[in-house]
């Protein structure tokens, strides 16, 4: 956005120049051509004058042509102007210079002759461009008693008249090259100065979601900068947040809430349908079963939500995380998921670095570990294997466990973490939906990460990524 905005006052700043550069050095250029015009024009008339006698006593040879054309000659010498004198029949009678010094005249000086001796003076001269090398003619007739008698013309080169043309032009372009410059140095503070709190707003919008959605504070509110408008935006945006945290607070309360007001009714009745136990028809024996079964379901998903509630409690109120040592946690997990494992025909192994100490508090870290072995054991069929490996790099410390199932596509991996969501196709797998949102919060209240990714070879990677603890 910023680039098409410093386009946009480039644009106008260019816009500008170019109006004002153009019609002043068109009006540059037309002034000096025309004061050159005035002076050869007159220079032209006074010759026209002073030719009368010379056209009136000719033939060639008289003194007075001799003088009038010693004359023109001198003329020539110092101004660099050709004269030329023609008869009324257009033939040239004298000139300045020899006829193989004179310049080429071309179809329009023809023409100002022509107009010349049919006793017509001559006309404003149409405006040269620098890059036009046609010489300055003007043709003015020769009258004695108001009859037109022959014509003379000047012939002006308009070297010197192109190149002032070329550096005024010169001028005015690098004038207006210089005000591109300058507009580019005050818009850039000045669409920085604009942009900033729009910029702020965009950085606050992800840090604010995550941490709401995640159940942290807001964090603080945006600095009020720049225009009114993006200032009373910035306050709109606040407001918003502390209106959205604000609910989510409350229905994270009302979850917790009500998760814990049912347990002691639902407790109550799975005693109900345990006493009743071989005092059941057998022909309600089944419902009773099921029964059984969906109060036991019904109670997994009420310890998932308080579990849920205290981990984004934590998020709210992190405090100081402890050091912990990794070793001695994972060891402890393994060894108890081993024996289902062993159960299940599958291989559970651990590997990576030891002695790797992690800013996390222990019973977080065994409840993290404690769904992603669940989840890694549910999805692993028989004769496969699932690692649980330690990993450092230069500022984290991560615990990852694979397991060897299918795996999950990626539009499914960014889901995963979502409450209630289960794998398609996998709705029959024994769980409540609740295990990698529990993860998700307790890592982030511990200042770490759950990263979802595909393994080699197939299945699902699943890494905690911590803060180094203090030991290493």
């Amino acid at each position: 956005m910023r680039s098409r905005l410093l386009l946009v006052v480039l644009v106008l700043v260019g816009l500008l120049a170019a109006g004002l550069g153009v019609p002043l050095a068109w009006t540059a250029a037309q002034r000096a051509q025309e004061e050159v015009f005035t002076d050869r024009l007159t220079d032209t008339i006074s010759f026209a004058s002073t030719a009368q006698r010379p056209l009136i006593e000719a033939p060639a040879g008289s003194s007075a042509l001799t003088t009038f054309t010693d004359e023109i000659t001198r003329y020539d010498d110092v101004y660099g102007v050709a004269v030329l004198v023609f008869d009324r029949t257009g033939r040239t009678l004298t000139a300045s210079r020899p006829a193989d010094r004179l310049p080429a005249l071309g179809d329009y000086a023809t023409e100002r002759t022509a107009v010349a001796l049919a006793g017509r003076r001559s006309s404003t001269y149409p405006l040269l461009m620098p890059w036009d090398a046609r010489p300055l003619v003007l043709a003015e007739p020769v009258l004695v008693d108001g009859e037109v008698v022959g014509a003379v013309a000047t012939v002006s080169p308009t070297d010197a008249l192109r190149a002032e043309a070329v550096r005024t032009w010169s001028l005015i372009a690098g004038a207006a090259v210089f005000a591109l410059l300058a507009g580019t140095l005050v818009a850039l503070p000045l669409t920085a100065w604009v942009l900033r709190p729009v910029r702020r707003l965009d950085e606050a919008m992800g840090r604010v979601g995550t941490a709401v959605v995640a159940g942290g504070p807001p964090g603080p509110p945006s600095r009020r900068s720049g225009p009114p408008e993006l200032r009373s935006l910035a306050g709109s945006f606040d407001r918003m947040t502390e209106t959205v945290r604000e609910a989510l607070a409350a229905q994270r309360a009302f979850v917790a809430d009500a998760s814990h007001q049912l347990r002691n009714p639902l407790t109550a009745l799975r005693l109900r349908l345990s006493n009743l136990d071989g005092h059941v028809d057998p022909a309600a024996a089944d419902d009773h079963l099921a029964a059984m079964e969906e109060a036991e379901r019904l109670s997994r998903v009420l310890d998932g939500l308080l579990a849920l509630a205290r981990a984004e409690r934590a998020v709210e109120d992190p405090g100081d995380a402890e050091d912990t040592d990794l070793d001695v946690v994972i060891a402890e997990r393994v060894d108890n998921w081993r024996p289902l494992a062993e159960h299940s025909g599958i291989e559970l192994r651990r590997s990576g670095p030891h002695g790797l100490h992690a800013l996390i508090g222990e019973p977080a870290l065994e409840s993290v570990l404690d769904v992603l072995l669940d989840n890694a054991l549910k999805y692993t069929p028989a004769g496969r294997r699932v690692r649980v490996a330690t990993l450092r790099t230069a500022d984290r410390i991560g615990v990852s466990v694979v397991d060897g199932g299918p795996g999950l596509a990626p539009e499914d991996r960014a889901r995963a973490t979502d409450r209630f969501w289960r794998a398609p196709g996998q709705t029959n797998v024994e769980g409540s939906g609740l295990g990698l949102a529990i993860a998700v919060r307790t890592a982030a209240a511990a200042g770490g990460s759950l990263q979802l990714g595909a393994a080699p070879g197939g299945g699902l990677r699943v890494t905690l990524w911590l803060r180094p603890g203090a030991a290493q």
